[in-house]
């Protein structure tokens, strides 16, 4: 199911536009700019030029505004139920670009038109015209995404890296990158051939070998301070990265004989 709730090609503001959703809307919403504008991209505000598309997933925050001049754009308010918009590769809150503008331009007129009609045909038609947009959109965005996507993957990884203690979920890590989580994990596993919660765990094991070669502390508090509210859980992963028991580990790295530390074995 998909039902528009409005749409509009070739809208036309003054240049004091501004729309600013804090709290972002019930439905999606979709829209190409035929004129620059400001829009807000995570906690940026970028300068984004003509024909630039954005998708916003509903409660998304949504803030753009003309650019000291005209603002027009096409766009479309909609609910969906469809697997091809709640679980799209599409990123949400990113500027997207469209190889053919006057074609998108032409989608978002005939849904408009489809909308003011009455006819038993109508609810398939916006369907299939909305499926094509989201298609025309991922053909168009997987070649010139790849270099952002690379970069945006490069920098949670470092980030996983560096602050293994962190209660990562997937859910988290794809809203810091306003992207689904399905194309989170796809672009996660093309750039480094492992996906994001098994890094996590990698991160995890190597920040407590780290701990239990050069320092004295308990298991139980080095499992704390990687991440893990559960010792068991720890000892359980540990020992399927490494072949060893974290004591067992910390034995056969250091001279200090294991008496002197806890067994949670």
């Amino acid at each position: 199911m998909v039902e528009v709730i409005y749409s509009e090609y070739d809208a036309s503001h003054r240049a004091d536009f501004k729309f600013d959703i804090p709290e972002g809307l019930d439905s999606w919403l979709i829209l190409m700019t035929q004129t620059p504008a400001i829009f807000l991209v995570g906690e940026k505000y970028e300068e984004c030029p003509p024909n630039t598309i954005f998708l916003y997933k509903p409660h998304q925050r949504i803030y753009y505004r003309a650019n000291d001049n005209r603002f027009a754009n096409d766009w479309a308010m909609f609910i969906s139920d469809e697997l091809f918009v709640t679980e799209t590769v599409l990123p949400t809150g990113v500027p997207m670009k469209m190889n053919d503008p006057a074609f998108m331009h032409r989608l978002f007129q005939l849904v408009a038109i489809e909308h003011e009609r009455a006819g038993d045909y109508k609810d398939p038609i916006i369907r299939k015209l909305i499926q094509v947009m989201f298609y025309k959109l991922i053909e168009s965005n997987e070649p010139g995404n790849k270099s952002l996507m690379i970069r945006d993957v490069n920098d949670l990884r470092r980030e996983i890296f560096a602050k293994p203690e962190i209660n990562w979920n997937l859910a988290m890590m794809a809203e810091k990158l306003n992207i689904s989580t399905g194309y989170l994990e796809a672009s996660y596993k093309a750039a480094f051939g492992i996906s994001c919660m098994e890094d996590v765990i990698r991160s995890r094991v190597d920040m407590a070998k780290k701990h239990l070669i050069t320092s004295s502390i308990s298991i139980s508090e080095i499992a704390t301070r990687c991440g893990y509210r559960n010792p068991e859980h720890f000892f359980r992963q540990f020992k399927k990265m490494t072949g060893m028991t974290p004591r067992n580990y910390r034995v056969s790295k250091s001279n200090i004989k294991s008496k002197t530390y806890e067994d949670i074995e």
